[in-house]
């Protein structure tokens, strides 16, 4: 015998009699002006101290442009001839795949050890915390001028401390152009590594404790909650820092300038000193603006991963 299953009749809500809305959201039918206003000036200095330059840049590089029409102000079109040039010039494609490989270095260094004392500094205790934070900001404040001359004398073949210290006197670190690359990339991630560190000491520090202490709970060791909560949290920190220090490296020049000017025989001749070399040095101002365009392009490349990484994060979240 199969017992009747009652059956509960749900009370109609009071407006159901009431017609559905038609037509767009009220928010879609109306659009506050206020905003768009707010934002028109921000826009105006962006196009202003963002927009014309580049847009004077693209313009000069479709020009013949010497240091004579630059002085009678001849505007003679070319087409893409500049473009022609450099991209068929072997020596450009030479300098952008060194480039290339020496911020590649240079990012992950400093990203390695910026997020390894960033880390080390949530775990110090407080004297050494200060002592290691002050020597941080030195090392930040000081000029590029300044410590570039530093790392010179340090690494000098007849006085320098690193011979003395590793003992090999007489040895000289720029001779060759690897070894060049190698006090010019210390210089640049001994200045870089501060920034990093103290943005990762803050990320950490904004992780609510609970979170360790459920995964204690959970029989987690430290590695596994470094794994599963610290570095899930300062992933999108950590791509911001990545992606600015690539710009940053990509586009260094006073650094690589004053070590040893692109030498020896022109073995650490980067982009940025490859276009100095081409617009200032041998005055063809048009065909350095078209380097420095595909210059930008190449940066516009890394940024448009950057974004699509942004986007997809925050769409996830």
């Amino acid at each position: 015998m199969s017992v009747p299953t009652p059956t509960v009749m749900r009370p109609a809500p009071d407006d159901a009699d009431e017609a559905p809305p038609s037509g767009p959201p009220a928010a879609k039918r109306r659009r506050e002006p206020l905003p768009y206003i707010l934002v028109v000036p921000s826009l105006l200095a962006l196009g202003v101290l963002f927009g014309y330059p580049v847009f004077l840049l693209f313009r000069m590089s479709f020009q013949q442009l010497g240091f004579g029409e630059l002085v009678q102000r001849l505007t003679i079109w070319i087409g893409f001839d500049n473009y022609t040039e450099i991209l068929g010039d072997s020596e450009f494609w030479q300098v952008v795949g060194r480039t290339v490989a020496f911020t590649a270095v240079c990012v992950a260094l400093t990203m390695a050890l910026g997020t390894g004392i960033g880390l080390l500094l949530v775990r110090l205790g407080k004297k050494m915390r200060i002592a290691v934070s002050a020597s941080l900001v030195i090392a930040w404040a000081v000029p590029i001028i300044t410590a570039t001359t530093l790392f010179q004398w340090l690494f000098d073949v007849n006085y320098g401390v690193v011979n003395w210290f590793l003992g090999t006197p007489k040895h000289d670190w720029f001779a060759t152009g690897l070894s060049t690359f190698g006090v010019i990339v210390t210089v640049i991630v001994w200045q870089a590594v501060p920034f990093v560190a103290f943005t990762v000491q803050a990320g950490v520090l904004s992780i609510p404790e609970e979170y360790y202490e459920a995964a204690r709970m959970d029989g987690a060791g430290p590695v596994r909650a470094f794994r599963e909560i610290t570095l899930p949290i300062l992933r999108p920190i950590l791509a911001v820092l990545t992606f600015l220090s690539t710009i940053w490296d990509f586009k260094v020049f006073a650094q690589v300038w004053a070590i040893r000017q692109g030498g020896p025989d022109e073995q650490t001749i980067t982009l940025p000193l490859y276009l100095y070399d081409v617009g200032i040095a041998s005055k063809q101002y048009g065909l350095a603006a078209a380097g420095a365009v595909v210059m930008v392009l190449i940066l516009a490349v890394g940024m448009v991963f950057y974004l699509r990484h942004m986007l997809k994060t925050e769409l996830d979240s």
